[in-house]
């Protein structure tokens, strides 16, 4: 049975970078919609690779008689489907935060209230903590994990 290929990870990069303007407000509505379109375009992509699995399981969906040719593909199909879970969760997330946007309650630190910021934001624009906070919560878990 042919080993086939994973699927390269849905990737949010297809962006031309937020250059904000001398003195401008942050998180005004230029900079909202920018996020936005980042957002939606993410869910377009994580959406077609869900269609593209369930194409390919269906198409590929096969009664090997050989064992090993069987469990081969129902492991490639498991890894499949819990790669969809994932991006299912991330879709979630992506529709949480564009509703953050929507209310206008959007780059601000759910921990601290201070500004996220525009690049924290493009590298991960589901962020719902600063950088500070966020790297503070991680020194915890590993604590509580230690």
């Amino acid at each position: 049975m042919p080993k086939k290929k994973a699927a390269p990870a849905s990737n949010f990069k297809n962006f031309t970078p937020y250059k904000a303007k001398k003195n401008e407000e942050y998180m005004n509505e230029a900079q909202r919609e920018h996020f936005r379109q980042i957002l939606l375009s993410w869910k377009a992509e994580l959406m077609q690779e869900v269609d593209r699995t369930v194409t390919h399981m269906k198409d590929e969906a096969a009664n090997f008689p050989d064992p090993a040719d069987r469990a081969t593909q129902e492991e490639e199909f498991s890894l499949e489907l819990r790669t969809r879970d994932r991006e299912r969760k991330l879709i979630k997330k992506i529709d949480s935060t564009i509703n953050l946007i929507d209310a206008d309650d959007y780059g601000f630190c759910e921990a601290c209230g201070v500004e996220i910021g525009i690049q924290r934001l493009e590298a991960r624009p589901t962020a719902t903590q600063c950088i500070d906070c966020k790297t503070l919560d991680e020194i915890k878990e590993k604590q509580q994990l230690g």
